[in-house]
């Protein structure tokens, strides 16, 4: 049974919605959320997109294995068959996500050739009926996260009208990257730096749709810029790069600043946090630079920072390298900032 409109709003993912890390892809994976859990403990996780053939078809479940701690953790699929769809998001509630979110934003060719991602922004109906059988499909909340238009789309016209459809269909929270996606003439990482942001035209949005809760993702880098988009009346703001890059930057102050509770993290004390983790994980056959590759910007701008990058690049992959590398580093942090 999908969730009534009022218990949505007050859910806690809806709440943790108004900060969340983007889903990336080879990026946030359940290593990278536990660590980023440790730095916030209200911001939104995502996975990265896993596809609903993946699970359905190809019953790869093992792509939906976290951590307790991850929560709130949501599920972002890809796909484009309501059927498929549906299955996929019974699976993903079934293992305990927070929240199922369909990809209509990702531009690669490997996405456009399965006739989803950013292509889906030209079948609003095609999305609506996927959300529909989602929605029906779990007790969980379904949300959107999708681009303001492609190609030669106006997205005056054609993101309202999006956001319409996928309304009716029970959609009552969406992320809105404020840039077009270039199906073609564009590389994916071209696609997230060349077409020009329009934040305004995604706070319009939200005037026009105040029933919603609009999340804007899409060159924000820092707190205070996700402090601006909240003031002018926005419900979320989604980080991506900048919170895998500089996670402390972003994410060790999200809880008293964005949230107002608890207290700002420290680096440090969670590089303490992750070792029993990274030795549970390595007893189950982890390589430690599976773990410690989304831990390099950990003290990105502070002193010893590139001491602590460069001793986890060199020495992590090497035999035998386990949690005491990882003091090791840590230790050539503290020596720089004495």
């Amino acid at each position: 049974m999908p969730m009534s409109a009022e218990s949505v709003k007050n859910s806690k993912v809806w709440r943790a919605a108004r900060l969340s890390v983007a889903p990336m892809m080879d990026w946030t994976t359940r290593e990278c959320r536990y660590l980023h859990r440790l730095l916030s403990r209200e911001t939104l996780l995502y996975t990265e997109m896993v596809t609903a053939p993946a699970l359905v078809r190809g019953g790869a479940l093992h792509l939906l294995d976290h951590d307790p701690i991850e929560h709130p953790v949501a599920l972002q699929l890809g796909g484009s068959d309501p059927v498929e769809l549906a299955e996929a998001a019974r699976l993903g509630a079934a293992a305990g996500y927070d929240e199922i979110n369909l990809n209509c934003g990702c531009p690669s060719d490997r996405v456009q050739s399965g006739a989803f991602g950013a292509i889906l922004m030209q079948t609003p109906e095609l999305v609506a009926d996927c959300m529909r059988a989602m929605a029906e499909a779990v007790s969980v909340e379904v949300t959107v996260k999708c681009r303001i238009g492609v190609d030669d789309q106006n997205p005056e016209e054609v993101l309202p009208d999006f956001l319409d459809k996928i309304r009716a269909a029970g959609v009552r929270r969406v992320t809105i990257h404020a840039r077009k996606a270039w199906l073609k003439g564009l590389s994916p990482k071209e696609n997230r730096d060349i077409p020009p942001l329009d934040y305004d035209l995604v706070h319009r949005m939200k005037a026009a749709f105040p029933d919603l809760h609009i999340s804007i993702n899409g060159g924000i880098a820092t707190l205070e810029e996700a402090e601006v988009h909240l003031a002018k009346g926005l419900d979320g703001v989604m980080i991506g790069r900048a919170a895998y890059h500089q996670p402390a930057d972003v994410l060790a102050e999200a809880d008293p600043r964005i949230f107002g509770t608890g207290e700002a993290s420290d680096p440090v004390a969670v590089v303490q946090q992750m070792l029993p983790y990274i030795e549970a994980e390595m007893t189950k056959g982890a390589r430690l630079h599976q773990i410690t590759r989304h831990m390099l910007g950990l003290f990105a701008g502070r002193p010893g920072a590139r001491q602590w990058r460069r001793h986890l690049s060199e020495g992590a992959s090497r035999p035998g390298a386990g949690p005491a590398l990882v003091e090791e580093a840590l230790n050539l942090v503290l020596a720089r900032a004495a």
